[in-house]
């Protein structure tokens, strides 16, 4: 697990020099305080067409496997290719068999030197026989190229910047910003997005002319252009509809298989124990294949709504494995601050709180910890997915009938400020239901829809806006889908939306933060394409998700984790904003400074205190979003970086 920089430029004037390089890593420090390294090449002008480019590569690292001598770059025999990596490769050891018997030598045990041999036999091809999670740059000056590549679910993240004559790389926006050449301009269309989604979706980034690497793609940057495209593409079209006991039997071989390749370490590993099924699962099949107690990790708060470490520590019991917990009280404040150092671009999602406290926690123990991301996606475990359901009965009504139903109905029911109340959902619900079913699943995600973006923006912000629809960033996901049932569809859209731009992202990042690496079992990619090949009824039962997945490996885990509701990972925004933070978030929002951005009406952004604050509405995540991006701005628009 590392941290990534460099460059390749075709234009002298646009040379990377060692100071620059250097800076770009330090500020990565946190990603890989064990060791770094360097390899720099200049341009070479010789007897070819083109010259070969200049390039320059660095690394942060934190050494997990071939502790001793997995140093990067590393480069091939005759050093003609280099690499330098972030990630885990799970099937290095069946991968470098292969390749020792087709001749190759290795100098070290790392899986990093596995990727370095595999391109040398199959070029860009050797992404698809890699089972791991990773974002890579790989200098080949044989062909003078640099190729750019990010794992198949998004779970270790990449950040290019594509100039005149260069083209800069890093894993984290941060990098590039130690450069005082790289403008600081916000791109408008992805603020919108942000606003919508909680989360800036890839390709772009909030900065105009840095991009995200998309997962499942790379990128080859040559003769000075680079081309991306997709290396992994699974037909979410396919359904297979296989015998229950079989989909059992394969899905138990899958996981098992997944877990014992994540549990491949050289220095000590652990898990996350939320006590939720997808990551009580994952321990119970680590702790079967472990000849001692899995080490445990939890994090309470002291609101009954939001802590689960009764359930997590049931589990460890049951399984009997070294479980550690910690209750703390968030200062948000001071938890803030942190979280927009960390996370590069604004952030919204809430749960990245307990992420950092739970990495915290586990960086003091273990230097890996797996995880359960993934299995609410791939099995149909959110709530919501039963609102998706029901709304799909109800589009075999006239769309003219199902909106004037869904109007009267809206007008009757009471308000609530609970944000997990019934009356909450239903209203959430009947609001939706004259749309499009993509229309209307971003209508119950987005935290300021449509109506309410335009209602915040400024005039002139409003006016600055291109033509560009948010929705099209999750219309793309479901036409992925298209003629899979409406669960189907939906939680696959959230597989290639959701997943990677908030959950692995918010890991990757509050992990990260402590030095500590996270996998995911339940994200192996045979097991997701597996999964996704699976008809609705095998996951959902009468509303609820995750039914094979309960079938198969229920008897594991105790009966009242397997019967509780889920509760999810997340804080209690809404008693914040009225007590703690109300005064700190409206000296902030309603300071002059943020007001001159020119973004928000104030008369919005009042309303929306007014309103929250006298409990007419719960607008806690919507102002957690406005306040996060206001002090992200002031950290990243108004202040240098610090190179730490």
């Amino acid at each position: 697990m590392c941290g990534i920089a460099g460059a390749v430029w075709t234009t002298p004037s646009r040379a990377l020099s060692d100071d620059a390089l250097r800076r770009m890593t330090d500020v990565l420090e946190h990603r890989g305080p064990d060791d770094e390294g360097f390899f720099s090449a200049p341009i070479v002008r010789d007897e070819r067409p083109h010259a070969t480019p200049g390039v320059s590569l660095g690394m942060r690292r934190l050494s997990i496997i071939d502790v001793s001598g997995g140093h990067q770059p590393l480069a091939n025999e005759d050093r003609t290719v280099w690499i330098v990596f972030n990630g885990e490769i799970y099937n290095y050891r069946e991968l470098r068999h292969r390749l020792e018997g087709a001749g190759h030598t290795f100098q070290t045990d790392s899986d990093t030197e596995t990727i370095v041999h595999l391109y040398e036999d199959l070029g860009t091809d050797c992404f698809e026989h890699l089972n791991g999670m990773f974002a890579l740059a790989l200098w080949d000056s044989r062909r003078q190229q640099l190729v750019l590549a990010r794992d198949r679910l998004g779970k270790k993240p990449l950040v290019y910047r594509e100039e005149s004559g260069r083209l800069l790389f890093a894993s984290q926006i941060k990098s590039l910003l130690t450069l005082p050449d790289v403008p600081r301009e916000i791109n408008a269309s992805a603020l919108d997005a942000y606003l919508t989604y909680q989360y800036v979706p890839h390709p772009r980034s909030i900065f105009r002319g840095i991009a995200k690497l998309p997962p499942g793609h790379l990128g080859v940057y040559r003769e000075g252009r680079l081309d991306v495209r997709p290396y992994w593409q699974p037909d979410f079209q396919r359904v297979d509809n296989i015998p229950r006991a079989q989909a059992a039997e394969e899905l138990a071989e899958l996981m098992r298989s997944s877990v014992a390749l994540r549990m491949r370490s050289d220095v000590p590993l652990g898990a996350f124990l939320s006590g939720g099924v997808d990551s009580s699962l994952v321990v119970a099949l680590m702790q079967q294949l472990s000849e001692q107690p899995v080490k445990t990790f939890s994090i309470g708060f002291p609101v009954p709504e939001f802590d689960e470490t009764r359930y997590a520590r049931e589990v460890a019991e049951h399984l009997g494995t070294d479980h550690h917990e910690l209750q703390v009280e968030p200062r948000a404040v001071e938890v803030l601050d942190k979280l927009v150092w960390h996370y590069d671009e604004p952030f919204a999602d809430s749960s990245a709180i307990p992420t950092y406290y739970v990495s915290q926690l586990a960086r003091q123990h273990v230097k890996v910890a797996l995880t359960g991301d993934g299995g609410d996606e791939l099995f149909a475990g959110y709530d919501r997915y039963r609102a998706v359901q029901l709304a799909a009965l109800v589009d075999r009504m006239p769309l003219a009938l199902r909106g004037v139903l869904a109007a009267r109905l809206w007008q009757r029911l009471p308000s609530s400020t609970r944000q997990r109340s019934p009356v909450r959902r239903l209203k959430r619900l009947l609001s939706g239901l004259a749309l499009t079913p993509g229309r209307r699943y971003l209508q119950w995600i987005a935290i300021f829809d449509e109506a309410r973006r335009v209602e915040l923006y400024s005039d002139d912000f409003l006016q600055a806006l291109p033509d560009a629809d948010p929705y099209a960033f999750l219309h793309e996901a479901f036409d992925r889908a298209r003629g899979r049932d409406s669960v189907s569809a939906t939680s696959l859209a959230d597989l290639t939306t959701y997943l990677p731009c908030d959950l692995l992202t918010k890991v990757d990042v509050a992990s990260m933060a402590h030095s500590l690496e996270c996998r995911q079992p339940l994200l192996d990619y045979r097991l997701v394409e597996w999964a996704a090949r699976l008809p609705a009824d095998m996951k959902t039962r009468r509303g609820r998700g995750k039914r094979i997945l309960l079938e198969t490996f229920g008897h594991l885990l105790p009966q009242s984790v397997l019967r509780r509701r889920k509760m999810g990972f997340g804080v209690p925004l809404a008693a914040w904003f009225r007590d703690e933070l109300r005064s700190y978030a409206q000296e902030i929002l309603l300071d002059p400074q943020t007001l001159r951005r020119g973004y928000f009406r104030e008369a919005a952004v009042t309303r929306l205190f007014d309103e929250h604050v006298s409990g007419q509405f719960d607008h806690g995540y919507r102002l957690w979003a406005l306040l996060f991006f206001e002090l992200w701005q002031r950290r990243w628009i108004d202040e240098p970086p610090p190179v730490v």
